[in-house]
């Protein structure tokens, strides 16, 4: 029943046969309907629809992307791909090296150190010697480079 009007609106809204809705009050209408140019004008009446189709919904994308925003979802089981895909090698030095700079400037401007042994950490810290701002402080310390 109806299957010349239901193939007749699929090809003239494009889609599928299963996604063409009639109007259940208007039956008698679809009936009558043989020619392309009936099925046309009943479409244009909105007695003949096309169905939506049911796509993924945005929702939870955008969620996840809101608590994300707010440092939630970050942890080890939802990371994929190596620590350097999430911060490359070349920002995780420039980090470090301007950490370690600063602390070694202040102990210079605070007049802890001396200029020679300045030197040496600022050296040190260039060729990648310290592997960060606590590791530094603790050879610092140890050696008993800072005047009290």
């Amino acid at each position: 029943m109806l299957r010349v009007q239901r193939r007749l609106a699929a090809q003239i809204l494009k889609c599928g046969q299963n996604r063409v809705r009639f109007d259940t009050g208007r039956l008698e209408d679809i009936k009558e309907a043989i020619t392309k140019k009936d099925v046309m004008s009943l479409i244009n009446n909105g007695v003949i629809t096309k169905k939506m189709t049911s796509n993924t919904s945005k929702f939870w994308a955008r969620h996840r992307k809101k608590q994300k925003s707010k440092g939630r979802q970050k942890g080890h089981g939802s990371r994929k791909g190596k620590k350097t895909a999430r911060l490359e090698p070349k920002r995780d030095w420039i980090n470090r090296i301007r950490l370690q700079r600063i602390f070694i400037k202040s102990l210079r401007s605070r007049e802890a150190i001396t200029a020679p042994v300045y030197h040496e950490l600022y050296m040190k810290s260039k060729g990648g010697f310290f592997r960060n701002l606590r590791h530094l402080k603790l050879y610092v310390s140890e050696r008993g480079m800072v005047k009290k």
